[in-house]
């Protein structure tokens, strides 16, 4: 039987709060964006386990910036040991789901009552994190730096939000650079407002970006880390790189999912789901969420921030003895949000208002997200100063 333990905490202005606290068993996989956020949030509500193979959370998207500033890099790597007051964080790599919790790598085998699966996407050197470790992070971040220093020719193959960043923060760092960014798209971001591009565009000139659009690069030595070489774009037209930057988009990391029965992936290797983020008809208590979800959502923090207040509520009410399918299934953003700094001063905004969204400049983008890049945000929600 599920037992029910109240307790009341003062707060600092002397208000009182209860909190519920379930005995039952949350495993999380995956100590990304949306597993931290996800495991702070029912911390106060069940025994929750967050499961990682490293000891400390990357905020990624500010590892952008850190290609062009390394000491970033400090501030961007933070330790899980401040995250949970009531749960635990367990250091190692999960081998497989089963019915009852989760095995690890080195034979451990935790249980669970509901287990959630936020493994993530990976993506092309230095911009996120792998397997071998945050020291093999770290120097691939600082030798893509130092390359950079040497380097006076840069090509950015991709224009999505990496690629579009990353051209504005070298372009901003180093103004002597020449520096390219190519997509095969007709235009930037065609599936927001006209005006998203046009203002990304003009400070791309003002930068003194080249943005190649409509251009296929058919030549890319690698998709996984920068190089140097020629870039060979349509009609004969060829970029000579001392250095080239492979951004062509995050790849979920599904590979846990698909070895549980039932489990389908969607057309771009996200698992699918039954609309209550379930990705298997024979395992009722096994969640995913975040990048490794075919969510409808894009992969970004942005799409995470619709499906953790959505998965909050359904888990707490599966607590509480509902059933997952007395809760409204999971609907998408209609239009995600989507901010685009182009260095600490410069970019632009989308917010979700209209068909394709309206776009808005320099002083929200900065204040948003742009001077800080949530740095301060998850400093804060790990427990760090």
């Amino acid at each position: 039987m599920n037992v029910i333990l109240l307790y009341i905490t003062c707060k600092s202005d002397c208000g009182f709060e209860e909190h519920v606290v379930s005995t039952k068993k949350i495993i999380i996989v995956g100590g990304g964006h949306a597993g931290i956020e996800l495991a702070k949030r029912l911390d106060n509500h069940a025994q929750v386990t967050l499961i990682d193979g490293k000891d400390s959370f990357v905020h990624t998207p500010a590892a952008i910036r850190a290609v062009t500033d390394p000491a970033l890099l400090d501030q961007l790597i933070i330790p899980y040991s401040n995250l949970l007051k009531e749960g635990e964080v367990v250091q190692g790599w999960v081998e497989s789901i089963d019915s009852d919790g989760v095995v690890l790598s080195d034979g451990r085998k935790l249980d669970s009552d509901i287990t959630v699966v936020a493994t993530g996407s990976t993506y092309a050197s230095p911009f996120k994190h792998t397997s071998a470790g945050l020291d093999d992070f770290r120097a691939a971040n600082r030798q893509a730096a130092a390359s950079l220093v040497e380097a006076g020719t840069i090509a950015i193959v991709g224009a999505g939000p990496v690629g579009a960043e990353l051209a504005g923060e070298i372009a901003e760092a180093y103004p002597d650079k020449e520096v390219h960014l190519i997509t095969d798209e007709a235009s930037l971001f065609p599936s927001y407002t006209s005006g998203l591009a046009k203002k990304l565009q003009a400070d791309y000139s003002a930068l003194g970006v080249h943005v190649h659009t409509g251009k296929l690069v058919s030549n890319l030595k690698s998709l996984s880390e920068p190089y140097a070489g020629v870039v060979e774009l349509p009609g004969g037209e060829s970029i000579e790189a001392d250095l080239v930057f492979p951004v062509i988009g995050a790849r979920p990391q599904s590979a846990l999912l698909e070895s549980v029965d039932g489990v389908k992936t969607a057309a771009d290797g996200r698992v699918e789901h039954d609309g209550w983020m379930r990705p298997s008809k024979f395992r009722s208590s096994l969640f995913a969420v975040g990048d490794v979800l075919a969510s409808g959502d894009a992969m970004t923090i942005v799409g995470i921030s619709r499906q953790l207040p959505w998965l909050e509520k359904t888990i707490k009410a599966v607590l509480a003895g509902k059933s997952v399918e007395s809760m409204k299934p999971y609907s998408p953003w209609p239009l995600a949000p989507i901010i685009l700094p182009l260095g600490p001063s410069l970019g632009a905004t989308v917010l979700p208002f209209g068909k394709k969204g309206m776009a808005v400049g320099h002083w929200l983008t900065a204040k948003i997200k742009g001077k800080d890049l949530f740095i301060g945000k998850y400093r804060k929600q790990l427990g760090q100063d």
